[in-house]
């Protein structure tokens, strides 16, 4: 009588194994939303416009804002980009119900909703609406939520600035265009504010959306002077952790509903951003003012700090630059109020628009230089206690630009705007300043231990360039013009940015993730036949056999140390017509070489003495959860007992494997 041992793959190959709701774990990794119903009142003629793809409390969250004709209940569909066929979502795809109101600076309604649980290193498609009536397809994807990362910075679209809304857009386009090229795997696009001209001109907010960019990787907004006098910059942009008390509204909580305000933060890969509406900075106006912010900081920064590496301010009044705003009495207030409780707070980097022309500060601590011996222009920078840079962008689309002014006699600390000792020319604040009248972007690399700071040219003195081509500006090009405009994606400025690291020495390591490791067996040899001989004949009663299956290895590399075990179980012995149960076979499993936390199973007799023997599955070997990795060799002693009525043959069963594995 003969035995195979024997699988649907061969020998040396991996077997087929049963996992234990893998699929299952699978699609619960993707997000955490809920299936929502349709409303039966949604109307399928609903205009839905304006989507704009925004940042979320952490880097496993999206927000996403948009319009709608209809006053109707909507939601965001999302799935994973590999999930779709032919364009459409699967059915397991997740909807994220949408909330908002109606528009009181236009027509329609507004829509909001966060995608959450998203998994790192996916891409994600979504849309929005509801069933009969969804959107365009977008996609956007996440990266690893651990790590050096890049942002890009934009100061001051202000799309109808020029008077030309065409041309406006045509250049933040532009501008959006090179810097996502170059830099396809940046993860946030923040905003230097001043997103349009006019606060509630939908021409211009339309203009200003165009980018299809926008729509694919997040949009940390923030709230400009140009913004804040309506409601649509926050019926297009819902953003995390918001604070929308009446301090930080310009007018106070009567402004509520009538202008945009708010603060806000997230944190994105051990860094934590705050945003701050600036155009809230006098009390008499009716809100909190400059305290109120530098209380919401400190907050900010006391609760979650400890939770980055790496703290970032961003607000639109610029209080440290070169150009039209640089001795704005507003600015020269914030100046004062805001420099001290930065460096206090430990603050790495502060991002400012409004004055439409790049500067970057000399550290500053306490609202002074922080160190005399730095140099105009130097390119690496290591913040001692206290220290802090702060930049200005230049205008992204072109649309309006300012020329640097020149330093005056009123000081060189807190609100002055004195010269630069080391460089008359400038203001003592200032290590860098610009203006050639082209279209520039700020990128900003996160590094373990820098930031790295670039002022990059999107844009040269041909169009699109609005405030050029309307005759805004009279010269283009470095030093007033008087040298040819540098090749668009040429870096400007660059710096590196070290962060303090106090008294003692930090220590950091990288902790890669886990290899996920595999659990697999292997038929030692060539899975040879499995030849049990010529069954002799006991008592005259029945025929016996004896042998072994061909050893196998387990091995088990997974980093959960999760449980496993390999059972099997043999069907009817056959010669031609002839047969017998498998029954009549059992065994005794044994660890060969131990390893993978092999144990071996409980011996089984045959079914001759009694029981089902093998023809049911049994256990050739297991191992508990949190079990040794490697790999270990496992076996079994066969013993073949069958009637001696049997008919005489060469008789052939298979014996079939099955691992488990949690």
């Amino acid at each position: 009588m003969l035995l195979t041992a024997s699988t649907s793959h061969g020998a040396r190959t991996r077997r087929r194994v049963s996992w234990i709701a893998t699929a299952a774990v699978g699609a619960s990794l993707v997000l955490s939303g809920a299936a929502i119903a349709p409303a039966a009142s949604a109307d399928t003629t609903a205009t839905l416009s304006g989507i704009i793809l925004g940042v979320g409390a952490d880097e496993s969250q999206r927000n996403v804002s948009w319009y709608s004709s209809a006053d109707t209940a909507q939601t965001v569909q999302v799935a994973p980009t590999s999930t779709l066929v032919d364009g459409e979502f699967p059915a397991t795809a997740t909807t994220f119900s949408a909330s908002g109101a109606a528009n009181t600076s236009t027509t329609g309604f507004n829509r909001h909703t966060t995608i959450t649980g998203l998994a790192e290193n996916t891409a994600y498609s979504y849309r929005v609406g509801s069933d009969g009536n969804w959107s365009t397809t977008y996609s956007f994807k996440t990266q690893s939520f651990e790590g050096d990362y890049d942002f890009l910075f934009f100061g001051d679209p202000q799309i109808g600035s020029s008077g030309n809304i065409p041309k406006d857009q045509a250049g933040w386009v532009d501008t959006m265009n090179v810097a996502v090229n170059a830099n396809p795997n940046a993860e946030l696009l923040v905003s230097g504010g001043d997103q349009v001209d006019a606060a509630n001109n939908e021409d211009q907010w339309n203009a200003f959306l165009a980018p299809d960019q926008l729509r694919q990787y997040p949009w940390a907004a923030t709230i400009g002077n140009h913004d804040v006098g309506g409601t649509s910059y926050e019926q297009h942009f819902y953003t995390p952790n918001t604070d929308r008390s009446g301090a930080y509204y310009r007018k106070g909580a009567s402004s509520i509903g009538t202008e945009s305000g708010g603060d806000y933060w997230f944190i994105y890969k051990d860094t934590l951003f705050i945003d701050l509406n600036s155009n809230s900075y006098a009390t008499s106006q009716g809100g909190g003012g400059d305290d109120a912010h530098v209380a919401y900081v400190t907050d900010v920064v006391n609760k979650h700090g400890a939770e980055a590496k790496y703290t970032v301010l961003v607000y639109h009044h610029a209080i440290y630059s070169p150009a039209d705003h640089a001795k704005d009495g507003d600015n020269k207030v914030r100046r004062v109020d805001f420099p001290t409780t930065f460096s206090k707070l430990g603050v790495d980097l502060v991002l400012q628009g409004h004055d439409h022309s790049y500067s970057r500060s000399y550290e500053i601590k306490n609202g002074a230089k922080a160190n005399a011996d730095e140099q105009p222009g130097q390119d690496e920078v290591f913040e001692g206690p206290g220290g802090v840079v702060y930049v200005t962008a230049n205008s992204a689309s072109g649309s309006k630009y300012y020329d640097i002014t020149a330093p005056d006699n009123s000081g060189t600390s807190g609100a002055g705007n004195g010269a630069d000792p080391l460089n008359p020319a400038n203001y003592w604040y200032n290590s860098v300043q610009n203006q050639e009248h082209v279209r520039t972007y700020v990128k900003v690399q996160v590094q373990k231990d820098q930031l790295v700071v670039q002022n990059i040219r999107s844009g040269n003195c041909a169009a699109p360039n609005a405030a050029v081509e309307l005759g805004k500006v009279l010269w283009c090009g470095p030093d007033n013009g008087t040298k040819p405009a540098e090749a668009i994606g040429s870096i400007q400025d660059e710096v590196k940015i070290h962060p303090n690291h106090g008294d003692g020495q930090d220590i950091q390591v990288d902790v890669p993730t886990t290899a996920p490791g595999e659990f697999g067996w292997t038929i030692n040899g060539h899975n040879g036949l499995v030849d049990l001989g010529t069954a002799e004949e006991k008592n005259f009663q029945y025929f016996e056999a004896t042998g072994e299956i061909n050893p196998i290895t387990v091995t088990d590399t997974r980093a959960s140390k999760a449980a496993w075990s390999i059972s099997a179980s043999v069907g009817d012995f056959v010669d031609g017509q002839k047969t017998f149960e498998g029954k009549y076979l059992g065994w005794t499993p044994k660890v060969v070489t131990p390893g993978a936390g092999a144990v071996a199973g409980a011996a089984v007799g045959s079914g001759y003495d009694g029981g089902d023997g093998l023809s049911v599955s049994r256990s050739l070997s297991s191992a508990p959860m949190g079990h040794d990795r490697g790999a270990g060799v496992v076996g079994a002693d066969l013993d073949l007992k069958i009637p001696n009525t049997i008919d005489k043959g060469s008789y052939r069963a298979t014996l079939t494997l099955t691992a488990l594995a949690g």
